[in-house]
């Protein structure tokens, strides 16, 4: 008799946590991997800036990247009304013909 209650204890307890297994599994693959993968390539597009490069910061300011400094993580860009200096952070994107259009194929 004990043995019985024991095994249908088990069996509940088990399929009681599949559903908070589930949820984990569904939040991990839509909410936590994507958030890793878009820090990993913003990583990587923040050490490929160079010199002369057009950007965009994530203020909206437009202009060249004119000097790296690479003790403080700044850099120095060029714009309409003179040179500013910024985090390599607050660079959002490129203004280069690789990312501005795609190509056409004819």
């Amino acid at each position: 008799m004990y043995t019985t209650i024991l095994l249908q204890t088990e069996g509940s307890s088990l399929t009681s946590m599949l559903p908070f297994l589930l949820m984990f599994v569904v939040i991990y693959f839509f909410m936590i991997r994507p958030q890793m993968k878009k820090a990993k390539n913003e990583k990587k597009f923040q050490s490929e800036i160079a010199k002369g490069n057009k950007i965009i910061t994530s203020s909206g300011i437009h202009g060249k990247i004119v000097d790296i400094v690479d003790s403080d993580n700044t850099v120095i860009i060029e714009t309409g009304a003179g040179k500013i200096k910024f985090e390599r952070s607050a660079i959002s994107m490129e203004l280069s013909k690789k990312y501005l259009a795609p190509t056409e194929k004819k």
